[in-house]
């Protein structure tokens, strides 16, 4: 027998047998995973194989069956009745101390943005004078967000090197990487690749700050709160272009009833499962449960390739310390933004990529007539450029999808014939010509799961 206890935010994949299933492939589960870019819940590839659940302790037997289970977590809503002032000191403690904890005696290898997770992770570095290592990524001819994080490194006395994310690096990468992440994840999102040969040249451990943002914000955007619990996931877990493609499957494979009601159905049966009444907080509980272990953390393998990894959002202790924090402090990343401009109020007046040009003091302005300038002189920029040949790049699969020779090894992995077989060859046509003749931009993320599935396909399919 084997005891496993996973933990709050799983930050890997455990696989157990499902009992009286035979090995076949789970091709609902992979019509979900096309639509979202996630497996759902425990599903995987095959029918014979579930993922262990978040915040459980298991018990499995040599054949790897659950013999037990007992869930030790569940997420919750009963917020404390404190002050703002004493929910930023618990937090500045819990967080500095979960950092502090993690970083040990080791040089902190941290990616930095524009934004306020890993600029959080920063100031908390900073001030327990922790050995950094900092870098931040660009795309070629895209918003140069290094120059942003540039600042951040500069002011806390971090080493800094910016990488550029270049054209056609994902062909040469791609069987190695569907290695790492054995095709649980799409190769479009996670730029670490890029750059995997260069990481492991350097020393230390990586400090992420996945996972901040959906903890320390609103539930629910203001512009959603009218929605329905189930319409609010439905909205967030189906990408662009990945209903027509998950559709597409379903059909293709003749499976019973139709797509969009099955997925439903799965997501409002996981949502009755959440004793939360909180609408805003029970949507981050869904999402902490299903979305981060399932997408995220699968991710988060690109940087394990390289080096160990540390994730102070990750930490049971915050998981808990966010279901009693008032929602009114999480709303608009109040605390992360308090705790920034507490601790270091240099880093607080860098730019905020987010709310371009203006810094965690002035965000407020981003609205018109305060931010129009700023609009208006990055549109004529773009414009320029344009004139010149220059397409501003904004996505990773502009840079490794669009050109004759990205074309080329896109389709040649699209239409190679046994993936064909699988997944109908009327399904690739269709998806690959509206991206090439309709909207690049809604089926993007369409053709990045076929070319996922092909990968897939190819070097794991035992069917």
């Amino acid at each position: 027998m084997k005891t496993i206890k996973t933990p709050i935010i799983p930050l890997e994949q455990t696989f157990a047998r499902r009992e009286n299933s035979k090995r076949q492939i789970d091709k609902k589960a992979l019509c979900i995973f096309a639509a979202s870019g996630f497996f759902l819940e425990r599903d995987s590839f095959y029918t014979d194989e579930q993922v262990l659940q978040p915040g459980t302790d298991y018990v499995l037997d040599a054949d790897r069956n659950i013999q037990k289970q007992t869930s030790y977590f569940k997420w919750f809503h009963e917020p404390r009745n404190i002050s703002f002032n004493t929910a930023l000191d618990e937090f500045t403690d819990l967080f500095e101390n979960i950092v502090k904890e993690q970083t040990g005696n080791n040089q902190v290898l941290l990616p930095l943005s524009g934004g306020l997770d890993s600029r959080s992770q920063a100031v908390a570095l900073k001030h327990i004078k922790a050995d950094v290592h900092s870098y931040s990524y660009s795309f070629e001819n895209g918003f140069k967000e290094h120059k942003i994080s540039e600042q951040i490194a500069k002011v806390c006395g971090f080493r800094f090197d910016p990488l550029i994310v270049r054209p056609n690096y994902l062909w040469k990468v791609l069987d190695e990487a569907a290695s790492i992440n054995q095709c649980y994840s799409d190769f479009i999102h996670p730029r670490q690749m890029a750059f995997l040969e260069q990481f492991k040249n350097m020393q230390g451990e990586f400090s992420l700050g996945h996972w901040g943002d959906v903890l320390f914000d609103r539930g629910i955007d203001l512009k959603d709160e009218g929605l329905t619990e189930l319409d609010l996931i439905y909205k967030k877990v189906i990408k662009k272009g990945g209903l027509a493609l998950a559709s597409a499957l379903w059909d293709s494979w003749n499976l019973d009833g139709d797509f969009e009601s099955y997925l439903k159905t799965r997501i409002q049966t996981l949502l009755d499962q959440i004793d939360v009444s909180h609408k805003g907080a029970k949507i981050r509980a869904f999402k902490s449960l299903y979305w981060a272990p399932r997408w995220t953390s699968v991710s988060i393998s690109f940087f394990q390739a390289a080096h160990p990894v540390q994730l102070p959002y990750y930490d049971d202790r915050m998981c808990q310390f966010i279901c009693e924090i008032p929602e009114a402090y999480l709303a608009d990343r109040k605390l992360q933004i308090a705790y920034i401009k507490n601790r270091n109020p240099n880093v607080a007046a860098i730019p905020w990529q987010d709310h371009m040009p203006f810094n965690l003091y002035n965000s407020h302005k981003d609205k018109a007539p305060h931010n129009l300038p700023y609009q208006i002189k990055n549109k004529i920029s773009r414009e320029a450029k344009a004139l010149f040949g220059k397409k501003y790049i904004q996505r990773n699969w502009e840079l490794q999808f669009l050109g004759d020779s990205n074309d080329a090894q896109l389709r040649s992995h699209l239409y190679e014939a046994s993936f064909l077989d699988f997944v109908g060859k009327e399904v690739v046509d269709r998806l690959y010509n509206k991206f090439k003749t309709e909207d690049a931009v809604f089926y993007s993320h369409a053709v990045s799961m076929l070319l996922t599935l092909s990968i897939w396909n190819k070097k794991f399919n035992k069917s």
